[in-house]
């Protein structure tokens, strides 16, 4: 497995600047974002020298470049809200071919107009699941045209909420091209440390085989996101199985300050 952390996590719109700071940290490998290089995450266009600076940056750093953050609102009631996110995602899509970035991450959405991550009572609605597959099999039409795998994160407050979500979905869209970025902490809201060390082990042998990226995030028992290993995630177990089920890509932390970079490297890397 390689060490990573998402490349947001460090201030700046210089790709240079940013991807030194990933390796100063510790971290070989980053999920990029549009937005390290002074762009908005989900452009209309991207310019040739953007694209440039990056490949640079991450030739001169060393810090290779394992995703790139494609997200907008998948099941948005608005259509139209929709297609402007599909338009978006094909110009990342595009970047990423450029780039040789192998995976572009998603978000299968939520019916909250006001935020793609927050939590809607009718997300778990078949009009939801419908709007998002919809929309998840034109992304993937662009995925295969330009030969870029799709990361589906489940999430406690979106569509797809757990691992055998995930597998429904890529069994839906017959896709080899839809994939799955498993993170430990969205897989449970409220647990006790033993509930959830259940839960994460049963989703990564659910996603097994599917597994494109896992996150290194943590979670409280009372819901409360927190900083890899301050919270009750069991990550020597979470990375155990990873391991067992075969699983050799990225293991990318967020989640935390710049400050706390370092400490988590450390931390993640005696693991792996």
């Amino acid at each position: 497995m390689r060490l990573g952390i998402f490349a947001k996590t460090f201030p700046g719109t210089d790709p240079a600047a940013v991807l030194a700071a990933v390796k100063q940290a510790g971290y070989e490998t980053t999920q990029f974002n549009l937005a390290c290089a002074g762009l908005p995450s989900m452009p209309d266009a991207f310019p040739a020298d953007a694209i440039a600076s990056i490949r640079a940056a991450a030739q001169s750093s060393g810090v290779s470049l394992a995703a790139l953050s494609g997200t907008y609102n998948m099941a948005h009631p608005d259509r139209a809200v929709r297609d402007d996110g599909l338009r978006r995602l094909g110009v990342v899509i595009k970047t990423a071919a450029s780039l040789g970035i192998p995976l572009v991450t998603l978000c299968t959405g939520s019916r909250n107009i006001a935020d793609q991550w927050a939590y809607h009572p009718e997300n778990a609605t078949p009009s939801a699941w419908c709007d998002m597959a919809t929309e998840m099999g034109k992304a993937l039409a662009l995925a295969e045209d330009a030969g870029i795998d799709l990361g589906i994160e489940p999430e406690q407050a979106n569509i797809v909420t757990s691992a055998g979500d995930a597998t429904r979905l890529i069994a839906d869209m017959r896709s080899k091209r839809l994939k799955i970025v498993l993170d430990p902490a969205n897989l449970f809201e409220y647990a006790t440390p033993g509930e959830a060390r259940a839960i994460v082990a049963a989703a990564v042998g659910e996603a097994a085989g599917h597994i494109a990226m896992a996150h290194a995030k943590d979670r409280h028992g009372d819901a409360r996101f927190a900083t890899a290993g301050q919270g009750i995630v069991d990550f020597p177990d979470f990375v155990a199985r990873l391991k067992a089920v075969g699983f050799g890509g990225a293991l990318v932390t967020h989640g935390l300050s710049a400050d706390e970079a370092p400490e988590v490297a450390a931390f993640l890397r005696g693991l792996l």
